[in-house]
């Protein structure tokens, strides 16, 4: 717990140049209500399934070809996921409804966190995927297993 708050901490200040850092966190140093354990971030609980309507990978708003979901659009300039070396690989695009979007440099969606109830990512097969923290100055963290991180590199 200590070392995921030291980590936090340290990455907070390039989150001004950057969006979103990502970074790999270990399943068993996470609290009980930010983890897969816990009941509001289960992936079985109905609202954080893939196939519901506004997670779905079916929805239109979740798509990479829907404007501003884009990787060439502007907006997602500002919208950037981070590694602790710098290296981009990927951005974030919310939806209409609030489903937060991650993509890969590409266009691919990686992973999506729902619109209400949880702070935790899911893949777009529906596997429990990290958590999000918000920061002090607006921005926010990706908190990902080892597994989610790879996926922004395939």
């Amino acid at each position: 717990m200590t070392r995921l708050a030291l980590i936090l901490l340290m990455l907070a200040a390039p989150a001004a140049l950057a969006d979103a850092p990502l970074v790999v966190l270990d399943r068993t140093q996470l609290p009980f209500d930010l983890g897969p354990g816990h009941p509001a971030n289960n992936p079985a609980r109905p609202g954080n399934a893939p196939h519901a309507a506004w997670n779905s990978a079916g929805n239109t708003a979740n798509a990479a070809t829907t404007p501003g979901n884009r990787p060439t659009d502007r907006v997602n300039e500002g919208r950037v996921i981070f590694t602790a070396d710098g290296s981009v690989v990927g951005y974030y695009a919310p939806n209409a409804a609030g489903v937060l979007n991650l993509f890969d440099l590409t266009g691919r969606r990686i992973a999506y966190r729902p619109a209400r109830g949880t702070r935790s990512l899911f893949t777009v097969q529906g596997a429990w995927c990290g958590t999000v923290d918000g920061l002090r100055n607006g921005g926010m963290v990706l908190a990902v297993t080892p597994d989610c991180a790879r996926q922004f590199s395939r």
